[in-house]
């Protein structure tokens, strides 16, 4: 049996692992903390926000003051953790695109825990979650455009 070890197999593994540290500018989050926070605000604003179910299948359980990029630039999130946190956020959002109405997205809500922040309808806090999705993956195209990599490719 010979000492070999599966690393050639998986050769380009850390070359992936290391595009999650991309930064479109120097100023600007790596690429994990920006999914990261992506992520984690679809929790807040459907979950914390809204009172919808599923935040506490996630990572960010504490999304109003614990997200990554806004308040944690320390604790890296991975590959792993963070296609984790992709799909269980997403089951979030499906669960509100199969369940809300058009009546519903007129509904108002006035979170008891979130004062300082003004009422908003549903139909403004899905809108809101959907464009900064969208907003991140251009941030996020943008690096990858910067390192020569595929970008995300919205409208195939």
């Amino acid at each position: 049996m010979s000492d070999a070890t599966i690393r050639s197999a998986y050769s380009k593994w850390p070359d992936y692992n290391r595009r999650l540290a991309l930064q479109p500018a120097p100023e600007r989050w790596p690429l994990w903390a920006t999914l990261g926070h992506t992520f984690c605000q679809r929790v807040f604003w459907l979950c914390d926000f809204a009172g919808e179910p599923g935040a506490d299948t996630t990572r960010f359980t504490n999304a109003g003051y614990d997200c990554p990029g806004d308040d944690d630039l320390e604790h890296v999130l991975d590959a792993a953790a963070l296609g984790h946190a992709l799909a269980l956020t997403f089951r979030i959002v499906e669960a509100c695109l199969d369940r809300w109405t058009p009546a519903m997205l007129e509904e108002v809500i006035r979170p008891d825990d979130w004062g300082a922040d003004p009422p908003k309808s549903r139909g403004e806090i899905i809108s809101r979650v959907f464009a900064h999705d969208i907003s991140h993956i251009t941030e996020l195209n943008e690096a990858l455009g910067n390192a020569g990599l595929v970008q995300v490719d919205l409208w195939d």
